[in-house]
C-alpha cells in the first residue's frame, strides 16, 4: 500500500507542477489565441489528473485538505471545459447528463462542507472558516450552473465567463495547495485564503473586460 501511495503522490505532485506552470503562463499572457488554448489543454489535463490522484491518496491516508482541493479541482476544470461546448443552450441545446452529475455532486459536497464547518465551529476549530468559505462558493457555483442549464441566462457570453471563472478557480486551488503544503510562516487560515484574496479580483477584471467587448 505504501508503494502505491508513493506512486500516487509522485503523479499528483508532477501533475500539480505542470498545472502551476501552465496556469501561471495563461494567467500572465494573452488570452484566446492558439498558444492560450494549447497551454490550457496542458492545464486542464494536469489539474484533472492532480485532483483525481489526490482524492485516491485520501483513500489510503485520510487528509481533509487534500480531499477538498481534489473535489474543487475536478469540478472546476471539468465544468470549465464543458461550458465551452454549451454555447448553444439559448438556442435549445440540451445539457448532457454529465453536466447535471458534476453540478449535483458538487452541491452535495458543498452542503457537506458547510455542515462540517458548523461542527468545527462548535469545537472552536478555526478550520471551520475555510470549510464554510469553500462550501458557500461551491453552492453559489452550482446554483449558477442550474440557472444556466435551464436557460435562465442573463449574459450571451455566459459560457466564456464561466470558463474564465472556473479555470482561474482551479488555478487558485492549485496555488492554495502549494502554499498550504509549503507554508512555514503564515497562519493556516491565511495560507488557505490568501490565493483567493489575490487572484479572485482578476476574475472580475477579466469578466468585465470580455463583457465590454462582446
Amino acid at each position: 500500500m505504501e508503494l502505491l501511495f508513493k506512486i500516487l503522490l509522485f503523479v499528483h505532485i508532477f501533475a500539480g507542477a505542470i498545472g502551476l506552470v501552465s496556469g501561471t503562463l495563461n494567467i500572465i499572457r494573452k488570452k484566446g489565441d492558439k498558444k492560450h488554448k494549447l497551454i490550457g489543454k496542458f492545464f486542464f489535463y494536469s489539474m484533472l489528473i492532480n485532483g483525481i490522484f489526490g482524492m485516491l491518496m485520501t483513500i489510503l491516508h485520510p487528509n481533509l485538505f487534500l480531499f477538498i482541493i481534489g473535489v474543487f479541482t475536478i469540478y472546476m476544470v471539468a465544468t470549465a471545459q464543458r461550458y465551452l461546448s454549451l454555447k448553444g443552450i439559448p438556442k435549445g441545446q440540451k445539457v448532457l447528463k454529465i453536466d447535471w452529475l458534476l453540478s449535483s455532486t458538487m452541491l452535495l459536497f458543498g452542503l457537506g462542507f458547510i455542515i462540517y464547518s458548523i461542527l468545527l465551529f462548535l469545537k472552536s476549530n478555526t478550520f471551520g472558516l475555510v470549510l464554510l468559505a469553500f462550501g458557500t462558493i461551491s453552492i453559489l457555483m452550482v446554483l449558477a450552473d442550474f440557472k444556466n442549464y435551464t436557460n435562465k441566462i442573463t449574459d450571451k457570453i455566459f459560457w466564456l465567463l464561466v470558463h474564465i471563472q472556473r479555470m482561474t478557480g482551479a488555478f487558485i486551488a492549485a496555488t492554495t495547495a502549494f502554499l498550504v503544503v509549503n507554508n512555514t510562516y503564515l497562519p493556516s487560515v491565511i495560507a488557505w485564503l490568501l490565493p483567493s484574496i489575490l487572484i479572485v479580483p482578476l476574475i472580475f477584471i477579466w469578466s468585465k473586460k470580455y463583457k465590454s467587448t462582446k
